[in-house]
């Protein structure tokens, strides 16, 4: 005689239910999970030309700082970034345009006109007008922008990955 197996009808509702169960939460969880985790797992690589304002505001053979904020949304939380650019204008084409943050230990620049100089007060670094390593520690020149003229204002191209 074979023998069948019986599953009582406690039994099928119970298994039913929980795979319907099952079923539904699968449909409604995964992409509520996916929702809440996108943001804190995407990469996020922002870049934007930002306007540096007239070349006239920056006078011929004087490095100039500007400084400017930008948002970004990381994740969840939103954070505002500090940066400061030299901006060293030789003609009405010519411009040079580079972070102030030194290379050695990321610290501010400042430019001391009186040595023709730009001074880090970490560590002493030193950079020239072109932005090149006089003195000090710092492994290699000040950061470049890339930056373009149009209708008389300047820009620079802001990359941050």
């Amino acid at each position: 005689m074979a023998k069948t197996s019986h599953i009582s009808r406690r039994d099928f509702v119970t298994i039913s239910v929980g795979l319907m169960g099952t079923i539904i939460a699968a449909v409604i969880g995964l992409p509520a999970i996916g929702y809440l985790l996108s943001p804190a797992i995407s990469k996020q690589k922002t870049e934007s030309w930002v306007s540096l304002g007239p070349l006239e505001n920056y006078p011929i053979n004087e490095p100039t700082l500007f400084s400017f904020t930008q948002a970004r949304l990381n994740g969840w939380e939103k954070t505002v970034n500090s940066f400061g650019v030299y901006v060293l204008r030789k003609n009405q084409e010519d411009v040079i345009t580079y972070s102030n943050v030194c290379t050695h230990l990321s610290c501010r620049v400042t430019w001391h006109p009186d040595r023709q100089l730009f001074i880090c007060p970490c560590h002493d670094g030193q950079f020239n007008e072109q932005g090149d390593v006089v003195a000090g520690p710092p492994p290699r020149p000040l950061d470049r922008y890339e930056n373009k003229i149009e209708d008389g204002t300047l820009f620079i191209h802001v990359e941050e990955a």
